[in-house]
């Protein structure tokens, strides 16, 4: 079945008009700010800004720009500002050296996230989250779906790296957070990036600055116990990082490098995962005919029983659904890297500090790229037909020696939590007209979503 329904996103303007749009709204709407040509050319410069973009979309220039062979094109300096007060200069932000000395020390907690390993801790966390839903539906009452999914991912990683779950306290704490500091980063980005030459300093607001204190006290207080002489010993990611050391000089990671580290992990698994199961679950709520099938294919493979790891491997279609959600809404939405000196990229000649920018938001609804880019069609990534799209044009977990290492994690507790939720509940979001994507650190609706839930065939 095919659908006419548009889900929520900006129309793209000409750039004078995308800017006085961005300037007008005053929330540093990055989206927005995205011209119409971008979604046409394969490389397109801006030039709107003191320090210069190049938006890259040609797959193959990608390709050039994400895997980086000669160290052209680290990651950009606003990003690096942007994520510093959080990790510091951890394995997310730093490059060269420094990179690959941290890639080597936390190699071995990379294990923890192997699907078999982390699989009971993914169907513990939702199975607290069920009950969580079934008071909202015996209440009938409404709830922020961005901090649902937050707190269940954000649950997720803690099971992950700490074995244990996350208080509901800490739960919250941590979106807020999370939420304070999107917001207020993203309206320094938009005027750095209008008026800043490369490579001058961002500095941060005093919330972000808090924000991000809250965050990595506390990790650090989960980390703490690990060092007391009667710690229990641990199978987990934190005792992996903390039993990393440098191969070269010995040296363990300091406690500070520790909470970098382990910020990353939290990153990468809680944000970026909870924006993309918003999305999910707010789309469902929209697309009855998609849940419909969703159902039928759980029932099809386990009936009432029990959703194990074998199943939610093989869910052909949930998969696709969240295929084409991460097409739709990337969790991370841009990419930027900076020419670090002047170079060429695609016969077009770049001068050292511009922005090159790698945009899986405008890559991924590319006119030229996809069919019918703005529909969401699960479809388009079964029954043969993603063998015919572009190589290269789907970049939701990045490319190259940066690639996202935790992208089969995600997509499996993606599958077993869209499995597990849509079999028991109906979602109704509560003002779907009013939802509307922006570019924070992740791609979240500019406000809360608002949503409910109902027993499953329940009118």
């Amino acid at each position: 079945m095919t659908s006419s329904y548009r889900p929520p996103a900006p129309h793209p303007l000409p750039p004078v008009r995308s800017l006085l749009r961005v300037i007008l709204q005053g929330e540093g709407d990055l989206l927005s700010l995205i011209p119409d040509l971008a979604y046409e050319e394969r490389l397109l410069p801006l030039g709107i800004t003191r320090r210069g973009i190049l938006y890259v979309n040609d797959p193959q220039l990608v390709a050039q720009v994400l895997t980086d062979p000669a160290g052209i094109f680290p990651k950009n300096d606003l990003m690096v500002d942007a994520v510093a007060p959080l990790i510091g200069n951890a394995m997310f932000v730093s490059s060269g050296v420094t990179w690959r000395r941290q890639r080597r020390m936390i190699e071995p907690a990379f294990s923890h996230m192997r699907l078999a390993r982390a699989f009971g801790q993914m169907d513990a966390a939702v199975d607290d989250h069920e009950q969580w839903l079934e008071r909202k539906r015996a209440t009938c009452a409404a709830f922020s779906l961005d901090a649902a999914m937050g707190h269940l991912t954000a649950d997720v990683i803690t099971r992950t790296i700490f074995s244990t779950p996350l208080a509901e306290g800490a739960a919250r704490d941590v979106f807020e957070a999370f939420a304070v500091f999107e917001r207020q980063v993203a309206s320094v980005n938009v005027k750095a990036l209008l008026f800043d030459k490369p490579w001058r300093h961002t500095p941060q607001p005093p919330r972000v600055l808090e924000a991000c204190r809250r965050i990595r006290a506390l990790i650090g207080a989960m980390v703490a116990p690990r060092f007391a002489p009667d710690a229990t010993p641990a199978d987990d990611i934190c005792a992996a990082a903390i039993a990393a050391v440098d191969p070269e000089s010995g040296a363990p990671f300091t406690r500070e490098e520790l909470i970098d580290e382990l910020g990353v992990f939290f990153l990468a698994g809680h944000e970026t995962s909870a924006s993309a199961l918003t999305w999910v679950f707010f789309l469902l709520s929209q697309r009855p005919d998609v849940v419909a099938r969703i159902r039928a294919e759980v029932d099809g493979a386990v009936g009432d029983g029990p959703i194990t790891i074998e199943h939610a491997k093989r869910f052909p279609f949930i998969k696709a659904v969240f295929k084409e959600t991460l097409r739709l809404y990337p969790p991370i939405t841009f990419l930027p890297r900076v020419a670090a000196e002047d170079t060429t990229l695609g016969g077009r000649r770049v001068r050292r500090g511009t922005m090159v920018l790698v945009a899986p938001w405008t890559i991924h609804r590319h006119r030229v790229l996809w069919t019918d880019p703005e529909r969401f069609d699960p479809d388009r990534f079964l029954d043969g037909r993603e063998d015919a799209i572009t190589p290269g044009a789907y970049v939701p977990f990045g490319l190259g020696p940066r690639v996202c290492v935790g992208a089969a994690f995600a997509t499996l507790e993606a599958a077993l939590f869209i499995a597990r939720l849509t079999r028991r509940f109906d979602f109704e979001a509560v003002e779907p007209g009013a939802v509307r994507p922006v570019a924070r650190l992740t791609t979240r609706p500019r406000r809360e979503i608002l949503m409910k839930v109902r027993a499953r065939g329940a009118t």
